[in-house]
This record gives C-alpha cells, structure tokens and sequence, in this order.
C-alpha cells in the first residue's frame, strides 16, 4: 500500500476493552462511549454479544432509536455450536435481532482449540465456519470474520490455519482478521506470516486499500451500497489485524500487519483489554496517520483524540495514563533547562510531532532542576508574561527550589504553581482566613466489621465575618473537607461544583517513623476542568488542610477567569 491510502479503524472498547479486569461499563456508559468514537470517525464500533447478557440486548436496541451519525455498529458472536445448523442456534438469532448491518464472528483457527477447547474435530471446525457465514450472509448481513488464535495456529498448523481462512473467504466473508489473541506474537513473526497468507492465498496488497472510499458519509447514503466496506469484493476479502499486548508488542505488531498489506486495524481506547490490553488506538491512529502517512480520520478529528481519550477514562472511571504516548499529560512535558531552553527556540528538538496534531499540548514542568527558562515558560502557559531580568522571577525560582527542598512537588502539582507565582507577583486574592480546626476520629469494633467516623470543626473568616462549621465524613481529610466547604458554599456557591478526583499520600522519610514528614497531592475537578495541588508537613491533617484549601482557591480562581471571560464577551 502506497502513502494516504485509508486505514480501516476498529473499535472494540466496547466488548474487548470491557474484559480489563476492574472495568465495568452501564448500558449509559456504553453509549457515551459509543457516540464519542462516532464524532471521532471510528468507521466500525464493535457494540458487543447481543444474547450473552441483557445489556449488551438493550444496547443494540437503545442505537436502533437512535442511530449513530457515521459509524457501523458491529454486533459480535462465535461461530455455530458444533453438530448444529446455524438457522437453528438460538445465538444467530440474536444476532439477527440486534439489526447491525455488519457481524463479527469469530472461529478456531488453531487445531489445539478445535479439539481441546470445542472438542470436536477438524472437518466439523471447517462446517461452524462456513454454516455460520453462509446462513448470515443469506439473512442480508456483512462479514467480519475474526481468525482467533490466528497467529498460533499458523504456527502450529499451517495448512489448517489456511483453510479456515479459505473456507471463510468462499463463505462470503468480507474481512479477515488475523487475531493475535496470546498476545505472544513479536513483531518479525507478524510481518512473515502476514506475506505468507497474502502469497499463499494470492490475493494483491495493493488491492487491500479502500479506492473512492469518503471517511464520512451522508446520513442518506444507501448501507447496502456505500457505506463501510462497500468497495470490498467477495471474492477479493480484505485482510484485519487484532492484536494483545501480552508481550508489549500490539501496537508494533498491528503496525507492522499495515506495513505488509492489511488494511483493517482492530483496538482499543487507551489500551484497555483483558490480562495487559488490546492495541492502543490511541498510539496507533497517530502513528499510522502522522509516521506512515495512511489516512485513518480528518485532521480535525484527529485534533480531539486527547480529549476523547480522557473522556472515555472519566467515563469508565479509571485514572487517565499521564505517560501515554501521544495522548498523555506527559508526552509532551519538559522539565530540564537545557531541554526547555531548546524547545522554546525550536520544538523539533524534542518533541517528535506538534502536540496539537492530537489535541495535546506542551507542559513545562517545574522542579528544583528547573532553571529561568522552565520558569518564564511555565508563567507564560498560565498567562504570567515575565522576563529573565524581573525580580519576580528569580523571587519565584529561589521559593520553588526552597519549597522542593522541603518536600513540595510542583511538577505534579501545577496549580499549586501557579497560586505561588500570583503570590509573588501580588496577584493572589485571598478569598478566606483560617481560624483554626479541629478533628475527632472514633473507631470502633462492631460485630461484623470495624466502623469509622470523623468529625471536624473549623473556623474560618470570609469578609471580616467569622463562620463556624461542624461536618463528618468517613475520615477526618473527608470530614474536614466537608466542613471547609460547608462554611465557605454560601460566599461562594460554585464550591458546590468542585469535587475531589484523587487523594495520594507520601511518606518522604520513612526513616522517621509515624514522626514522617508527608506530601498529600490533592486533585480537584468542577466537571470540566482538573487541577492538582500539594501539601506538605509532619501533621498530615495539616498537609491535606493545604492541599485542600489551595484546591478551592484555585478552582475559585478558574471560575472567576470564566466569568471575566464571559462578561468581556457579552
């Protein structure tokens, strides 16, 4: 394949991303999901196994009253039970019922399986396959048809391997999908079997491509005639790729599948999957679009894989990866002078794309290895214009090496950065006085198990009026951060938005014992926007007290920009 020929993307969040041990999706879930990968040009979304749970059944039906804007959805199955004909498996049937212009099945390619795993033979292997394909086929549905173990099975067994490819293709397959589904495949293995099918089932690389295709399609446009895969001929099946990252290959693996003709590439959001993951889409849209120069999506598209990224971590409730490739909070974050010095006069230096390419963008990250550079760009990307000569910034530098001494974190805890710089250069508004605190923590021994409770007070003066407040939690951070919240939501009612999204402790001299100086890091969220803040000390109420207080005063100050911003505007 030459240089801008379309890449088929396919996602399997849905279904494969949901087997990540911890992850658990609602029918809700699942649609947010899926509309977020339609608006990113996803051409295929994989919805799940319509009859194996109910869910996955009101799912299908929920898309049906209301369609996706561009996207196929794909219902998913195994072939037909063996010794059984396809129009009679109660599984088919709900297949069919789920309405999906396209199905994927997916059979035993490796011998192994056939006899171990169904515990049938070889022939009737053969017969699943070909029943299957053939009754869909004939009910009006397309075929995706996934080759499980593939790259095993190959190994194996070769001649097997190749006829239940065969037998697929002549059974009116349109895709076939080699899965790599141990995950045990390295990336030479990958492109030599690749060749070997290609040649031994003489089919033409250069016809894997998709000539006339359009990324997206009119709303009007006729399934049966253009829509995905419309420019696949029967007789010419198209190949796909499906790889695991058991052996922290998949993304190398399913590039290298590219490389060699196929056209297809089946992953997931963030990497998510069973045991290490799926191939991460989120490094393989990049790196095919941007390095190999195929076409997955429009460049506007493209420029919102961070935020889809992130969305979809929100949605399933798991941390966002801050190192992943192209999409992390830190792929593109500078902490060494001599770095950042470099990349301000010329990105290329280290940075091996535009961060906005993909939606992300440079950090400069300060820490005692800072130098004036680190901070004259950190104060710029929060709107501070500074320069080597102003008293401030050497104020700023001194107090940031000061404080990292002492334990604070800023490379994590950027607001926490900016609400220094603001202080030295006068610009910090202080919105509330602390008076004092005060917590009390019960622990008692029940029948069945232990119970906690805490309870705090606190005093604080906003405006010249002094307010006490009493609240509980179920420890003394959470009773305490009730309680600051409490006596403050009156003055300031958009507190009642902000929310903690993660609490992280560290002990930073073990060798002290319970006497241990700790670092709290603190992140905040008001549903649109997150913010880190930090807090150290030996007490580690007063560390979370800092952590806490400094979140709202943030978040307080992030509002206010918003405000400021729509008042201009109006």
């Amino acid at each position: 394949m030459t240089s801008q020929t379309p890449i088929w993307i396919y996602d399997t969040t849905l279904r494969d991303g949901s087997q990540r041990e911890g992850l658990s999706l609602s029918i809700e879930d699942k649609l947010r999901i899926a509309r977020q990968l339609d608006q990113l040009g996803i051409p295929f979304i994989e919805g799940g196994w319509p009859g194996a749970n109910p869910k996955d059944v009101q799912f299908f039906w929920r898309l049906k009253e209301e369609p996706l804007t561009q996207a196929e959805i794909v219902a998913f199955c195994s072939t037909r039970r063996p010794h059984k004909t396809a129009a009679d498996d109660p599984m088919l049937q709900a297949i069919l019922a789920a309405g999906t212009h396209w199905v994927t099945i997916f059979g035993k390619s490796w011998d192994l399986h056939v006899t171990e795993g169904l515990g049938t033979t070889l022939d009737e292997n053969l017969a699943m396959i070909r029943d299957t394909i053939e009754y869909l086929r004939s009910q009006g549905r397309r075929v995706i048809y996934d080759a499980e173990h593939w790259f095993d099975g190959y190994k194996n067994n070769p001649d097997y391997a190749l006829k239940t490819l065969k037998t697929a293709m002549d059974a009116g397959a349109e895709w076939l999908v080699f899965c790599d589904t141990n995950g045990g495949t390295l990336p030479h293995e990958i492109g030599q079997i690749v060749r070997d099918v290609i040649e031994r089932l003489e089919l033409n690389p250069e016809n894997q491509g998709r000539a006339g295709f359009e990324p997206t399609l009119s709303p009007t446009t006729e399934p049966d005639e253009t829509r995905h895969g419309a420019c696949a001929s029967l007789h010419s099946p198209r190949l796909g790729i499906h790889t695991h990252n058991d052996s922290d290959t998949a993304v190398a693996n399913a590039l290298m599948s590219v490389v060699e003709g196929v056209c297809m590439v089946q992953g997931t959001m963030n990497g998510y999957g069973e045991r290490c993951g799926n191939a991460n889409l989120c490094s393989l849209i990049p790196n095919l679009q941007l390095k190999l120069g195929y076409h997955c999506m429009q460049e506007e598209q493209l420029a919102t894989l961070t935020q889809v990224s992130r969305s979809i971590s929100e949605i399933v409730n798991l941390a966002p990866d801050d190192h992943a490739a192209f999409v992390g909070r830190s792929a593109f974050a500078h902490k060494g002078g001599i770095h950042v010095s470099a990349v301000e006069r010329n990105p290329l230096t280290y940075e091996h794309i535009p961060p906005q390419q993909v939606g992300n963008q440079r950090r400069i990250v300060i820490s005692d290895q800072s130098g004036l550079s680190n901070v004259l760009a950190k104060a710029k990307s929060f709107g501070h214009e500074l320069h080597k000569q102003d008293a401030a910034c050497r104020q700023i530098l001194g107090r940031l090496k000061e404080l990292e001494n002492e334990g604070y974190q800023f490379e994590a805890a950027e607001a926490s950065f900016d609400l220094l710089m603001r202080d030295a250069l006068g610009q910090k508004q202080q919105h509330f006085e602390l008076k004092g605190f005060q917590v009390h923590s019960d622990m008692l021994q029940g029948i069945d198990t232990p119970y906690s409770n805490a309870m705090a007070t606190i005093k604080v003066t906003v405006n010249g009026e002094d307010i006490l407040e009493v609240a509980e939690g179920n420890g003394p951070v959470s009773a305490l951060d009730a309680a600051l919240r409490k006596a403050l939501v009156r003055f300031y009612p958009e507190i009642g938005t902000f929310y903690l999204t993660d609490y992280k402790v560290r002990i930073l001299d073990g060798a002290a014992g319970t006497s241990a100086k700790t670092r709290v890091l603190v992140e905040s969220s008001n549903g649109k926007q997150r913010w880190t803040t930090v807090g150290v000390s030996a007490n580690i109420l007063e560390a979370s007290y800092q952590a806490v207080v400094e979140g709202i005063e943030y978040g307080l100050l992030l509002q206010s920009a918003v405000k400021t911003a729509v008042e201009q505007n109006v």
